[in-house]
């Protein structure tokens, strides 16, 4: 919240109605009536506190990956834009990855959390899963391919070639780290808070119009109520724990181990030309993970935004593509 009235304070001194439109909005936003949460699906499969979430279906299983960064049900957000129910509609089972509590995965780095969640959950499943991965998720998914077997792979918004980030971004990352490394390191964990305020200063001022936007809405409309749900899941999540933070900050985006072909699990190397169909679908004007940063292989680009891709009206779009993808008498 801080961070937030900082930034409406330095639009104020150019466009002081933007500003208190912004108030407003977020006013409107912190008084905002809220659905109580859905009941969690049933556990098809657990390890440790991460678990693997059925949300039914039949056909072959796709397993959701999600990012690490915020809460999983960004795939499963409500009826309407559900992934997962789509994903059913598509004559496949949906399994959606719960990474669960931060404080039981403490010890995990990036690769740690493929190696000891995310490959013993596809182990578990009685045949070769596809997986669908979104944003770092699609990152992870991609490098499990390597490592396990599994039947096909979707990218949604995910960076592999990390030196492909506009250089400011990759400094302010740095300057974050370099300023915030030992009290992270003291806690053992990156809080959420100063995740959102690095995704926060990529776009500043659309961060305040989107408020100011929210505020003109009706607030029972569906599209108010929608802002709701999707800020306060921008909002929550687990803190990431120190050794995943410390792998994705120096090692993906400082030294960028994918990009480059040096990254290694295990002492295999991971590379982003798998053995399986593999399909990338990148968001156009994605300011968190840009499409010059996708993996390399087949792509296909959606005009749309990081979040707007999975829950705004593009998400028809990257249905169908996932569709085709997943149908293999499409292909």
């Amino acid at each position: 919240m801080p961070l937030f009235l900082e930034l409406v304070r330095d639009v104020s001194a150019r466009d002081p109605e933007l500003a208190r439109a912004a108030l407003a909005g977020l006013k409107a936003y912190e008084g905002a009536e809220r659905d109580p949460p859905p009941p969690p699906k049933p556990e098809f499969a657990r390890v440790r506190g991460a678990c693997l979430r059925d949300h039914g279906g039949d056909g072959i299983p796709v397993v959701l990956v999600p990012s690490l960064i915020n809460p999983p049900h960004i795939l499963d957000l409500d009826p309407a834009t559900s992934l997962a129910a789509a994903i059913t509609r598509m004559g496949r089972r949906a399994l959606l990855l719960d990474w669960g509590a931060a404080d039981q995965r403490k010890e995990l780095d990036v690769a740690g959390h493929i190696v000891d969640l995310l490959q013993p959950l596809l182990r578990s499943i009685s045949q070769p899963a596809a997986l669908v991965g979104y944003c770092l998720g699609g990152t992870m998914a991609l490098a499990a391919a390597t490592l396990a077997e599994c039947e096909r792979v979707a990218t949604l918004a995910a960076p592999w070639h990390f030196s492909r980030y506009p250089d400011e971004s990759r400094a302010a990352l740095t300057d974050m780290w370099r300023n915030a490394g030992n009290a992270i390191r003291a806690l053992g964990a990156l809080p959420m808070e100063v995740l959102q305020a690095a995704f926060w200063s990529l776009d500043p001022e659309r961060t305040v119009r989107k408020f100011a936007a929210f505020g003109r809405l009706d607030p029972h409309s569906a599209d108010a109520r929608r802002f709701v749900t999707l800020e306060d899941w921008a909002n929550e999540g687990e803190a990431l724990p120190y050794p995943a933070a410390r792998e994705l900050i120096e090692d993906l985006f400082g030294a960028d181990l994918p990009g480059t072909g040096q990254w290694a699990i295990g002492g295999r190397p991971i590379t982003d030309r798998i053995a399986v169909p593999a399909l990338h679908i990148l968001a156009g004007t994605d300011r968190i993970a840009p499409a010059a940063t996708a993996p390399s292989g087949e792509r296909v680009e959606i005009s749309s935004g990081h979040v707007g891709m999975i829950v705004g009206s593009a998400r028809t779009q990257l249905h169908e593509k996932l569709r085709r993808f997943l149908d293999p008498a499409c292909r």
